[in-house]
């Protein structure tokens, strides 16, 4: 399934035919400046490459959750090129996850191999320039609908981070310097100075 897309153009929206692992897996080799997801309905969603400095945010946060999560010896971490089929039948990429050992094995050695599919039980995204809000948003609350029992919504241009629940609205807090984890990641707690502000003070 080749095509081109401009840059100025994405992200974008495409109808596409019902996918395989394997079909979908061959398709983000043969685009690999592209990141791909799809919707539970089917459509591809094609977003651009990671700009540097919100490769650098994601690297930080995916950095303290793997540090905590080596102590805690719960879950693993995943990054943004980590892919998830969930029980909707959407294949997601979250920037950073962490999820339950117990969960993963219980898949098939060959499903633990390939997409998982189960959701994460924590989820972070990180909202960049060419992320709609509208998106951002409807993207965190199918987390939650899918399984999740945390995820953070973390927008660096406002320094707020949306905290979504399975229980109630989301909540939104502002210019904090940082988060603790609660429920599956009580004990975690993300340190934000360096995601607001990557390149740091000389």
């Amino acid at each position: 399934m080749a095509f081109a897309i401009d840059q100025e153009h994405l992200p974008a929206t495409l109808t596409s035919r019902p996918m395989t692992d394997g079909e979908f897996a061959e398709l983000c080799t043969e685009h690999p400046d592209l990141f791909f997801e799809m919707t539970a309905e089917g459509e591809l969603v094609v977003m651009p490459a990671t700009f540097s400095i919100p490769g650098l945010r994601n690297a930080e946060i995916c950095a303290q959750l793997r540090n905590w999560a080596k102590r805690d010896r719960r879950g693993v971490v995943s990054d943004s090129s980590t892919g998830f089929v969930l029980p909707s039948g959407a294949r997601r990429s979250p920037d950073a996850a962490w999820t339950l050992k117990s969960r993963v094995k219980q898949l098939d050695p060959i499903e633990q191999e390939g997409f998982w599919h189960l959701c994460p039980d924590f989820v972070i995204e990180l909202r960049s320039p060419s992320d709609r809000p509208r998106a951002a948003r409807e993207k965190m609350r199918e987390w939650i609908a899918n399984g999740a029992a945390l995820a953070w919504l973390i927008e660096p241009a406002e320094r707020a981070v949306s905290i979504y629940r399975p229980d109630g609205e989301p909540e939104k807090r502002v210019s904090i310097d940082s988060l603790a984890g609660e429920g599956p990641v009580s004990g975690f707690v993300l340190e934000l100075p360096d995601v607001w502000d990557p390149l740091g003070a000389e």
